[in-house]
């Protein structure tokens, strides 16, 4: 216990070291920008700026990469809010009331609620990152070769949460990642599989690449077929954005229900933010003393939206830092980060040298929160402006940060053709209605299941009785039969969400 508390403490006088207060800043603005752009992703944020990170210490790298993440699902409800477009799907149940309240006149103060409640979600998300990730690490400490097998089939059994809308697309999605992680060198003999003759395959396919590919260029081709769309100007406010002593005192019950539901939405694999902010919309209308607002601008089912979104970003930390199961696509994005960084997600990040730097991420996680708000605050009136971006001039932008980010990681062009081929590969799958999310968790996880079956099978002579033979095997065989049946659950919580304003994650 005390070792932890000193550890905490410890992070938080890293975190607040000038560089690192750097970073959260620019990455929080960076993040806000991206939120605010309709069509763009927190996903694809993370994803278009990881190789900025590449020359960083671990733990400012990993704050670059959360400020990104917090500020982005923050920065959808701006264009949300001021024109009825969420800048990202986790801001689609905000732009109901939002939407309503500009329209009203109170556009700043739709946005401070708006910002206010995001604050109070992350940083209250921040508590169970403390606390339930150090023991989920503990209890991973116990894992051997058979374990881990099945912690990997766990986490593909989650695509089929990811694509509840088609277990069979998931499992398509799934088995294109698992192919592909088979490029490479074999792990256990050495043997080269599916390198067609390129050196530079020699360690399989570039993650970073993959990711840029599948999230940032696939999007641009979505937008590039497109007619040039130019966005709708954003209304001007001058109300009061901070909200009265009497508005927090209402919305501060949904602020804290919207938390527990954004906490328990992040940890469970497959959902997300998208699903969370419905969640905590609905729930603040079944709450609501006053449901005839609703619909007409009520800052209830605001604070309730953006609080649950972004309490999902420290729930969706858990699974991906303990047990390397990154449980949706920002998460997965983020796991890549650490395995660029040489880290391996699991309970070797809280034990040793590598605990100050995962504790150090943790302090900045919560200081993130902080500069969200003064940022948002301070900024939205500039922010505003950006969500009018015309595709004619992101389209080239993001093209250019794809072909500089993938270049960028071993000055290898190569590394640009794998990130172009991996965007055709990302269109197409959007276009089949299959899942870049799934694809990327089993590119992830495939070589960390080959590694646990047949290390498993050496240890046992090829007896696959090991796989059964302890108490933690059974307990994630039953976790994996839970993935499998988790379209069900989601399906149950898409029939809650409002018609029309469904999201296509």
């Amino acid at each position: 216990m005390l070792n932890t508390l000193s550890l905490m403490g410890q992070g938080f006088l890293n975190a607040l070291m000038p560089a690192n207060l750097l970073v959260m800043a620019l990455g929080t603005t960076i993040g806000l920008v991206i939120g605010c752009l309709p069509g763009l992703s927190a996903a694809m944020g993370v994803a278009l700026l990881l190789p900025m990170t590449f020359s960083m210490d671990a733990s400012t790298g990993l704050i670059m990469l959360g400020a990104i993440y917090c500020g982005a699902i923050f920065g959808g409800s701006i264009s949300a809010i001021l024109i009825h477009t969420p800048g990202t799907p986790a801001s689609a149940a905000t732009a109901i009331e939002g939407y309503q309240m500009t329209l009203q006149g109170k556009a700043g103060k739709a946005l401070g609620v708006a910002c206010v409640s995001s604050f109070f979600g992350g940083l209250l998300s921040c508590i169970s990152l403390y606390f339930f990730a150090p023991l989920l690490a503990q209890l991973a400490m116990k894992f051997g070769s058979p374990e881990y097998f099945w912690l990997s089939i766990f986490g593909l059994t989650i695509i089929a949460g990811v694509s509840s809308r088609s277990m069979l697309k998931g499992l398509m999605s799934g088995a294109l990642g698992l192919l592909i992680s088979t490029i490479g060198m074999d792990p256990m003999e050495g043997v080269k599989r599916f390198m067609f003759g390129q050196s530079t395959l020699y360690e399989g396919i570039n993650v970073t690449c993959a990711l840029i590919g599948l999230f940032s260029m696939s999007q641009v081709l979505i937008l590039a077929e497109k007619k040039i769309r130019e966005r709708p100007r954003a209304v001007k406010y001058k109300d009061r954005m901070i909200p009265t002593k009497d508005e927090m005192k209402e919305i501060a019950p949904t602020i804290g229900r919207s938390w527990i539901i954004g906490n328990l939405v992040g940890i469970l694999p497959g959902a997300g933010a998208s699903i969370a902010c419905f969640l905590g919309y609905n729930t603040s209308r079944q709450f609501s003393k006053h449901k005839e607002r609703f619909g007409h601008g009520s800052i209830e089912g605001v604070a309730g939206s953006e609080a649950a979104n972004n309490a999902v970003t420290g729930g969706s930390l858990i699974p991906m830092l303990t047990l390397g199961i990154p449980g949706e696509s920002v998460t997965a994005v983020l796991m890549g980060g650490l395995i660029i960084q040489g880290l391996t997600p699991g309970p070797d990040l809280f034990l040793g040298e590598t605990a100050k730097m995962t504790y150090t991420f943790f302090a900045g996680f919560v200081l993130i929160q902080f500069f969200m708000l003064g940022i948002g605050l301070l900024g939205s009136r500039g922010f505003s402006q950006i969500s009018r971006l015309s595709d004619a001039i992101l389209i080239p932008a993001v093209t250019i940060l794809c072909v500089v980010g993938s270049f960028s990681i071993h000055q290898n062009y190569v590394d640009v053709v794998i990130m172009m081929i991996f965007g055709v590969i990302g269109y197409l799958a959007r276009k089949f209605d299959l899942n870049t999310a799934a694809i990327v968790l089993a590119l992830i996880l495939g070589p960390i299941g080959e590694k646990g079956l047949r290390r498993s099978l050496a240890i046992s002579g090829g007896n696959p009785s090991i796989l059964f033979s302890t108490p933690l095997c059974w307990v994630l065989i039953a976790l994996c039969v839970f993935g499998i049946l988790s379209p069900i659950l989601m399906n149950r919580m898409e029939e809650k969400m409002p018609s029309g304003e469904r999201d296509d994650t």
